[in-house]
């Protein structure tokens, strides 16, 4: 037995260790209660969420089913105020392309700070996760204490060192192959993220806490690598974009099946950070990075009047795709019937390495 992956699933309260990846835009409440039902660990993304969203959302789930709930927020420092003139004036032929204007304002997504973590000390979902770090050392100390399972991704050896140092419950050790954003804080440009098999066995010598494996994982046989290289869990955020319980958009549906999915890259165009996405004509016209993009935040205001008109055509060109890279081993199929298949494939796969010789 893993005695790690056991102090996971036992302390969670879950069936299967496996982690609906929380997926801000792109899926909330529909895809969590799906995920536990199935007895998965089911995630709200809360970046982009207002407070008020944030309540509705954990009552609807609470609502729905009996089940541990993952709340992830970001952690990212927040700039006090962005340039983007260089950022628009690049933007500018498309603007006129288009015939709008460019935009000032818009939703940002905001770090962890007093007010998120208020909000888990008065919703006390089981579970909390973060990207891109950790928060203040006094709101750690207070989400702890609200009795919540700690949760934090490392990109290098060195990150998940430190997250562990600090006292976090697990690592989620992120591949290179992840899709969105990822979760560099410490080390790296996105060149030198590593690949999932590479990054995993290191995360899990280097310490002592549960690892939770996520970054192209898409199907079972996935699943079981990662089990079999020493990770307590797995967190799969693009195989969940096929089911009918999430919702991106038609376009971005679509362009998961496509031959431009086996082709994702990394790009700073759409927020300011890197996230790994299908090219599209943004990335392709401009290069998936670029100089003038200005720091997230604040990249996606100046994109959202073209990404509003385009996309009113019908056309992808200027929408963030985000996706891993193992995007086209999905299928559409319902979340529960999902997570329920995949955990017994891969039980049945652990299964038969055990009679293997080498």
């Amino acid at each position: 037995m893993n005695a790690r992956r056991d102090a996971v699933t036992a302390r969670l309260g879950i069936r299967h260790a496996i982690i609906a990846a929380p997926m801000a835009g792109a899926a909330g409440v529909d895809l969590a209660i799906a995920a536990a039902r199935a007895g998965a660990l089911a995630s709200l993304p809360c970046a982009l969420l207002s407070p008020a969203q944030i309540r509705e959302q954990v009552a609807a789930f609470r609502a729905a089913v009996s089940a541990p709930i993952n709340l992830n927020f970001f952690c990212h420092d927040m700039p006090e105020s962005s340039d983007d003139t260089a950022w628009r004036e690049t933007l500018a032929p498309y603007y006129a392309d288009y015939g709008v204007a460019p935009a000032s304002g818009g939703t940002l997504r905001l770090p962890f700070g007093e007010e998120q973590c208020a909000l888990v000390e008065a919703l006390r979902p089981e579970v909390v996760s973060f990207h891109f770090g950790l928060p203040a050392p006094a709101l750690l100390d207070r989400v702890r204490a609200s009795g919540a399972f700690v949760l934090a991704s490392a990109t290098t050896p060195r990150e998940a060192l430190w997250l562990a140092e600090r006292g976090v419950d697990a690592v989620i050790a992120q591949g290179a192959e992840a899709g969105g954003h990822a979760s560099h804080f410490m080390d790296g440009a996105p060149e030198t993220h590593m690949g999932l098999f590479a990054l995993l066995p290191q995360i899990v010598d280097a310490v002592a806490v549960p690892v939770i494996a996520a970054g192209g994982i898409g199907d079972a046989r996935g699943i079981a690598a990662a089990l079999l290289l020493g990770a307590s869990a797995v967190q799969m955020g693009t195989a969940f974009l096929h089911c009918p319980e999430s919702f991106p958009s038609d376009m971005h549906r679509a362009a998961l099946t496509s031959e431009e999915a086996t082709r994702t890259a990394f790009t700073t165009l759409f927020s300011g950070r890197a996230a790994r996405g299908i090219p599209n004509r943004l990335m392709r016209e401009l290069g998936p990075m670029h100089p003038d993009v200005p720091p997230f935040p604040h990249a996606s205001t100046a994109l959202a009047p073209l990404r509003s008109a385009a996309e009113a055509r019908g056309d992808a060109g200027f929408s963030p795709l985000w996706a891993g890279e193992a995007a086209r081993l999905g299928h559409a199929e319902n979340a529960q019937a999902l997570i329920e298949r995949l955990a017994a494939e891969a039980h049945a796969l652990l299964a038969a390495s055990a009679t293997m010789r080498v």
